[in-house]
C-alpha cells in the first residue's frame, strides 16, 4: 500500500471540507427559502468567506460576548454564529439572505450540515 505524505492528505482533507461546505450552502438554500444561492461559484466563495470570518471574527466575538453568552448558558452563541452568516452574505454577492431571522435559522441548519460534514472527513481521514 503506498503512504501518502500527512502535508498532502491535509490538503486533500481541506479541499473536500471546502467543497462540502459550498454544497452545504447549497442545501442550506434548498431547505431553507430565506437563503439564496446563485451559483455552485458564488457557494464557493461564501464558503471561503464564513470560513474566514469564523476563524479570524468569531472568536474575537465570543471573547467580547462571553459576559452574555454566560448569563444565557451559551445560547447566546447562536446569535454570534448568525452574525457570521449574515456578514458573510453582506460580502458576498452570490448569497443573499433575506433578514436576521433567515439567518439565525440558515446558519443553524449550516452549523448541523457542517456538523456531519466534519464527523465523515474525520472518519475518512482518520490518523493513527
Amino acid at each position: 500500500m503506498v503512504q501518502i505524505p500527512d502535508g498532502i492528505l491535509a490538503a486533500m482533507k481541506l479541499i473536500l471540507k471546502w467543497l462540502c461546505s459550498a454544497a452545504a450552502l447549497l442545501a442550506v438554500a434548498y431547505l431553507y427559502q430565506g437563503v439564496v444561492v446563485t451559483s455552485f461559484t458564488g457557494a464557493l466563495i461564501a464558503a471561503a468567506v464564513l470560513a474566514a470570518l469564523n476563524t479570524v471574527v468569531r472568536p474575537i466575538l465570543v471573547l467580547l460576548t462571553l459576559p452574555v453568552t454566560l448569563v444565557t448558558l451559551g445560547l447566546f452563541l447562536f446569535i454570534v454564529n448568525a452574525l457570521m452568516f449574515w456578514t458573510a452574505a453582506s460580502l458576498v454577492s452570490g448569497l443573499n439572505v433575506t433578514g436576521f431571522g433567515a439567518a439565525l435559522i440558515g446558519s443553524l441548519i449550516y452549523s448541523v450540515l457542517q456538523l456531519a460534514i466534519e464527523f465523515v472527513l474525520e472518519r475518512l481521514f482518520f490518523n493513527k
